[in-house]
Order: C-alpha cells, then structure tokens, then sequence
C-alpha cells in the first residue's frame, strides 16, 4: 500500500504575500516564509498549503492566473521557491499547492489567443454568440457578480465565467485542455510538491457534463489520480467540493479518484452548534456522515481563506449564526457567509477558541488551520470582500506586526492595528514564549492529534450522553480507543462516562477545567464552561 501520509497530517494554510517580507516591499515572499518555517514546525503541523503564488493581476487573491509555470515576481522567483522546498524539506515538513484550473485570468495569454481564434487556442475556453438566456443563473458572489457570460468585442462572442468576469473558464472537455493540466501537474511535481488543493472541483466536473461520449465526468477525477499516482505514488489531491454527502461517493470513486475532500457541511453543523451552544447539529450530522473508503478521507476546518459558507443551513440556522457571529451588515458576504476571523467571532474568548480548536482536531478527518488562528488573530472588516481575513501575519508588537520594515498602509493588505487583536497586542513572538497563551495551547492540542491516529483511521462513533451542550466520539483502531468530550456552553457540565468506557482504565491525553470523580465502579466527569477532554482507554490490567 502507497503511503498514506495524508491520515494523520495536520496542515497549515498561509498565502505567501500576507506570511512574512523579507524585503520591505510590503509584500510577503518565499524567501521570509523560508525564514519563518520553524513557526510552523514548532506549532507541529507537517504540512503547508500555499494559496496561489503564480504570476497574476491579483484581483481575486492569485485565483487569476497568466502563468501556471513560474512565480509571481513579487514573491521571488523559481529559484526562491526550489530554496523554500528544501528548507521545508529539511525540516519534514510537505508541500501542498493551489491547482485552480477551472479558469485563467483573461490576461492569460491562452485566453489572448483564444479571443483571436488562433486555431490551438480557439476551443481552449467557453464561447457562444448569443447571451444564454440564464446567464444570471449559478452566479457564485451574489451583490459583486451581475453575470456568467460577459461579451468580449475582439471575438465577438461571449465568454462563460463562473466565477468574476475577470476569470475565463477554460474547456475541460478540450483533451488539448486536459492535456495542458496534466504538464502542470507534472511541473510541480517535479519541484518536490506532495500534492494539489483542487479549486472548484465540482465546476470542473460541470463542464464535462456536455459531451456526448458516454463518461461520467467523474471519470475525470480518477484521470488526474491516475497521472498523479505514475509521477509521485504518494502526491494527493484535496479537493474544494461544497458537497452533499449523498455525492461522496462520486468524488471518491473506489479510492481511484480524490484522496480528500473538504467537509463544507459539516464545518456548516459545527458553527451552528458554537453559535446555539449545544452539540446536536454535529452529533447527527457525524450519525448521518457516509462511509468512504479506507484510504480516502475528510478534511476539517474552522476557518480558510474564504467566507465560512452557510449556504446548506436552513434559512433559520443561517439566521441565529449570523445573530451570533455576523450581526453587522458589513460583517456578512454573499448573501451566505462571514467574512471574520475565528478568534473574533467567539469574542476574543480564548477558552471558546481553544475549545473549537479542539473539537476540529477530535472531529473524523484530516485538519487544516488557517495562518494567524493558531495566535488568534483578528479582521479588517474596512477590506473588501474575503480580504477582511487575509491580513499579514502578526509576528511581533514592532511596525505592521513584524510583517514587513514597510508602513502598515504600503503592506500588501493593511495590518489589523489597533483594538484586542491588533498586533501590538496579538502577536507570535510574544506567545511563543507564554506558555499560558492559546499559541501554547493550540500546539498542545495538535500534538495530541498527532499521537491519537485512530481519529485518522477510523470512523467517529456519536457517543449518547445526557446535557444538549456536550459533543461525546469514540474512536477504536487496532485496539487503541479514544473518547473526546467537549462541553459547548458557557456552563460547567456535568457528565456520567461510566456506560461509555466499557469498564476500560481512563488515561487522560487532554483536559482542559475538569475533575474526574470515581465513586465505586462509576466515573463522572465535570466539564467546565468551553471545557475539553480526550481520554484513552486501556484494558485493565490483569490482577496477580
């Protein structure tokens, strides 16, 4: 069996411009990211995914690519990047890397040529003659995007976009198209990259849907992993697909086309069980979750680059996690999400934060942090759009954060200055050496993930319990068994655990304002407000 690193590995999102400048440009680069892995290392994650770093116009953070082969000039070049891989290589740590070929930007000189009817290039994106008549149906930023097809004079045609009209879709059933994705992956492959974040997985598949010739587009996927498995075995694909759980087995096929995939809905479940404070969302939602192969599995998160997306809740769970985390106007997106960052929402609360790191990391799956949650970071609502939460990472108390020698306002997106999360009072340089602070604490709490791999390997069991507010998983693999409790009110809980340890001994791995009494055979456990627990189970020992 090929390695399948990817069970128990814990990655760390960072977009490379906002990380650390090494230059005084305001502009985050590859070589300070380089100087700065041994946050990462320290923190205990093993892997990194870097959000796009291509050369681009940057009107949607990178996702508007010119050049899938090269480096944007502002962050460094190819050469800055191979001296970045080796670094992350000496220090253990993986590479993950954007794979956004749903679209180009229109400046990409593919679309260019396209726009001219260069006869390579023509079929290379989407056209039509006329406007469809449901152009404005499927529109992905509701308020920003008026249209899916946008007219383009020098062809004389429209062209689709699904996402701004600034981004060209390409034609993923042009085998030219296919082709041309599979070089890059290669490419990046070659440089030492351990796998691809997928953008837009379920578009992709969308345009495929067209053809004639009798394939599932999701026959499509298992052509990617079958040329990622001849180049690397080990390479993997993480894919962005907003799913329902009844299309799981589509992406996953029989462990022959996506490796991971992101949980969207259950990410959805689990702010609405922060926002009512009480567990059920998560706990049905985890009774309901499919079963997928072996090999393959989910990836967990509390926050990314994005809004959080509420699109699957119902209009009245939308509403109460809006009223608790997104009240303002200017707080919300889309007409579906929030646009804040995770310590802001729960109040600056470092109890609340610690105790959803937690939850994430206890939850069945593979967990990707977000830069800047693992410090608590705040937003800058004044940015437009997802900006708000890509702000430049809070080194120390100094200028811009440590960020860069640059003045806050000439950074590449401005620094979160002033109030509780500006960087004068969040900041890593001055967690790193408190071992009270939520820094401390989050890496405690993704060393305890990474010594517990049945949470990797085997699928969560919902533990029944008595208290609304208590989310209870058992976890059994190859003999090992861990229970992990966490209390999701502002209100100690108490909890009788003695039915769900199975007469076992309890050894606790986390615990965060909890007593354990044992009276007799019985163990109860007190949880207190935002409290936590990870127990591991041993058979007793047999008596002499």
């Amino acid at each position: 069996m090929y390695n399948l690193w990817y069970k128990n590995a814990v990655i760390y999102c960072l977009d490379v411009d906002a990380f650390m400048d090494s230059d005084g440009d305001g502009v985050g680069d590859f070589q300070g990211l380089a100087d700065r892995l041994d946050h990462i290392e320290a923190l205990g994650c093993d892997t990194i995914w870097l959000l796009p770093f291509y050369p681009s116009p940057d009107k949607d953070n990178g996702y508007d690519i010119t050049d899938y082969y090269s480096v944007d000039p502002r962050l460094g070049n190819l050469g800055h990047f191979v001296e970045f891989a080796q670094a992350a290589k000496d220090r253990g740590l993986k590479i993950m890397v954007d794979l956004v070929v749903n679209h180009t930007s229109i400046e990409h000189p593919w679309f260019q040529k396209s726009r001219e009817g260069h006869p390579k290039y023509r079929d290379w994106y989407l056209w039509k003659d006329e406007k469809p008549a449901d152009a404005e149906k499927g529109v992905i930023f509701p308020g920003v995007q008026e249209s899916t097809w946008t007219y383009d004079r020098k062809r004389q045609a429209y062209y689709f976009h699904r996402f701004y009209k600034h981004q060209a879709d390409l034609n993923i059933a042009n085998p030219a198209v296919r082709e041309e994705i599979e070089r890059i992956i290669g490419f990046w492959l070659a440089l030492g990259v351990s796998g691809f974040r997928v953008d837009a997985v379920p578009f992709i598949l969308e345009d495929l849907q067209g053809p004639d010739d009798g394939q599932s587009p999701y026959g499509y996927l298992g052509q990617i992993r079958r040329f990622l498995s001849w180049r690397r075995a080990e390479a993997i694909l993480l894919a962005e697909a907003n799913i329902p759980m009844d299309q799981a087995g589509d992406y996953f096929g029989n462990d022959d086309r996506l490796n991971v995939v992101f949980n969207f809905p259950l990410n959805q479940k689990l702010f609405l069980a922060l926002a009512r404070r009480e567990a059920v969302p998560v706990r049905d939602f985890l009774k309901a979750l499919p079963e997928i192969p072996e090999t393959t599995q989910w990836a967990t998160f509390l926050r990314n680059h994005d809004e959080i997306d509420l699109g699957r809740l119902e209009d009245e769970e939308r509403g109460a996690v809006f009223a608790a985390f997104g009240p303002e106007k200017s707080m919300q997106i889309y007409d579906r999400g929030i646009r804040r960052r995770l310590a802001a929402m729960l109040g600056g609360d470092e109890r609340r934060i610690a105790m959803a790191f937690s939850l994430m990391l206890s939850l069945p799956g593979t967990p990707v942090i977000w830069y800047g949650d693992e410090i608590g970071m705040g937003d800058n609502l004044d940015l437009p759009e997802r900006n708000a939460v890509r702000t430049p990472m809070q080194w120390s108390d100094k200028r811009s954060g440590g960020f860069s020698s640059a003045r806050p306002e000439d950074c590449v997106r401005t620094p979160v200055t002033d109030g509780p999360f500006g960087y004068a009072h969040v900041n890593a340089d001055a967690q790193r050496i408190d071992p009270t602070s939520l820094f401390a604490t989050v890496q405690r709490l993704i060393r305890a993930r990474r010594s517990c791999p049945e949470i990797g390997w085997s699928r969560a069991e919902v533990l029944d319990i008595d208290g609304p507010s208590v989310i209870a998983l058992r976890y059994s693999w190859r003999g090992n068994r861990l229970v992990t409790l966490h209390n999701l009110s502002d209100e100690p809980q108490t909890v009788e655990i003695t039915p769900l340890i199975e007469g076992c001994e309890v050894r606790p791995v986390l615990r965060a304002g909890i007593d354990i009494d044992r009276t007799g055979d019985g163990l109860t456990l007190r949880l207190g407000a935002y409290g936590y627990e990870w127990l591991r189970l041993e058979a007793p020992a047999d008596p002499e």
